[in-house]
């Protein structure tokens, strides 16, 4: 049978009663069976940590009776008496039961094939002192077991594995109370690596001022930065790092993007044959002003329903313009389109796309663009993704803004959709712009043109 450390037995109990974990899960990661666990468990609950250490195997009739009867009178299983007498294994129990039961008591008593006991009469007691030195050493080697036990439980609920690197630090906090040489035993290390992560510990962090940059990068985007975004913004600011490395220290620092990513439901609207599908997909535009998308989305605040009509741009991802209301109306969408048309030259004549609601459809809207030279495309029936970009742009905005924060009123949540629309522009970058926020990149296209 294969013999496990005073350690394991005591971490795998540890968390087992923790009841974080299942005993199947528990069993599994330390290699046992979920009998033995529960054994060791029962042991623990009723022993301590005693119930662990080595101990004379050889028992008294008195002890073996002691037990039986303890079976007969409650009607435990040999499992429980086990626990309950810290006996080694319970087939040892069943063995006295069965002896008892077919042979009486007298077959409880010692096996004449066993080796008798030797004679004394050439054998001395120790010294009182010596037997009470061994006393002191035995107490220190517990007390020293204790402490080391004792900060297992807080490394093992924040990474659920102890590893070398952990023991290391344990016994590095340990070595002025207690020698090395003997808590490297306890934790079951050689002392060469116990000395080289003592070794680790002195060199300074490479990565200190790194870390520090990510830190204030993660709070000025309020966490809707990952590990990617973070990467090019530090390339932005002069910081050449893999971006492995950019994973490995914000797990060190734990932190991670708190943006959850949501599936939107997009509104076809009523069937209609306004305009054609003129856009086709092709979501690519080789300058500002050449290719625009819109869509409506709903929020619920408070109780309320507010709706954001905005513009896209299909060159740098822009909002261009943008409104919101309480009612889907179409001043909604008009109010929007005057915005938008400031924003155009003489030589401007963009395709504005957009679904087939009902907004788009009417009259008005179409007479509007006309006059300003943007020609009219429609999404297909039932195809959300013929305006996949202005779609995503709403996901965007409710992962990282509606679903990450509280709002006071539906005030504070209108003034929050501006402040987050001028930092989606002006200060979130993105990977197909080369690292760049929307208006940096239409900035750099036109000083280049």
């Amino acid at each position: 049978m294969k013999k496990y450390s005073l350690e394991t037995k005591l971490e795998a109990v540890h968390v087992y009663l923790n009841g974080a974990e299942s005993l199947r899960t528990v069993a599994k990661r330390f290699n046992i069976s979920k009998s033995m666990l529960c054994r060791w468990a029962a042991k623990y609950q009723e022993h301590g940590i005693s119930a662990f250490q080595e101990r004379c195997t050889k028992y008294s009739i008195e002890f073996k009776m002691d037990v039986i009867n303890y079976i007969h009178n409650t009607g435990a299983s040999t499992e429980e008496a086990t626990a309950k007498f810290n006996v080694s294994t319970s087939s040892v129990v069943r063995r006295w039961l069965e002896l008892y039961d077919t042979r009486g008591i007298d077959a409880l008593k010692r096996n004449k094939k066993e080796r008798p006991p030797m004679k004394k009469k050439t054998k001395k007691h120790k010294p009182e002192k010596k037997v009470e030195k061994d006393l002191v050493a035995e107490n220190e080697r517990l007390r020293m077991e204790n402490a080391y036990l004792k900060k297992l439980p807080c490394l093992n609920s924040r990474k659920g594995t102890i590893t070398d690197q952990d023991k290391a630090q344990i016994i590095y906090e340990l070595r002025h109370e207690f020698k090395v040489v003997e808590l490297v035993k306890v934790a079951d290390i050689p002392r060469s690596t116990y000395y080289y992560w003592v070794k680790q510990m002195d060199r300074p962090d490479k990565y200190r001022q790194v870390k520090e940059v990510i830190q204030q990068i993660y709070d000025e985007h309020r966490g809707r930065y990952g590990y990617r975004r973070i990467t090019l913004e530090l390339r932005n600011r002069g910081i050449i790092i893999n971006h492995k490395t950019v994973l490995r220290l914000m797990n060190e620092l734990g932190l991670k993007s708190l943006v959850r990513m949501k599936k939107y439901r997009s509104y076809r609207g009523k069937v209609g044959k306004t305009a054609p599908n003129i856009l086709g997909r092709d979501f690519t535009a080789t300058k500002p002003n050449e290719k625009w998308v819109t869509d409506i989305t709903e929020f619920k605040i408070h109780g309320q329903r507010l709706y954001l009509s905005p513009i896209l741009d299909l060159f740098n991802g822009e909002i261009i313009a943008f409104n919101l209301g309480k009612r889907p109306t179409f001043s909604l969408v008009s109010k929007m389109l005057n915005k938008a048309f400031n924003r155009l030259k003489d030589e401007d004549t963009p395709i504005l796309h957009s679904d087939q609601g009902w907004h788009y459809q009417m009259k008005k809207y179409r007479h509007m663009l006309k006059e300003n030279n943007i020609t009219q495309s429609m999404s297909r029936k039932g195809n959300c993704l013929d305006n996949a970009v202005i779609e995503n742009f709403f996901g965007l905005l409710k992962s990282e803004l509606l679903y990450l924060k509280d709002f006071d009123s539906v005030d504070h949540f209108i003034s929050e959709v501006e402040e987050f629309i001028y930092y989606y522009n002006h200060k979130r970058i993105k990977a197909k712009l080369k690292g760049l926020s929307p208006v940096q990149f239409r900035t750099q296209s036109l000083i280049a043109a």
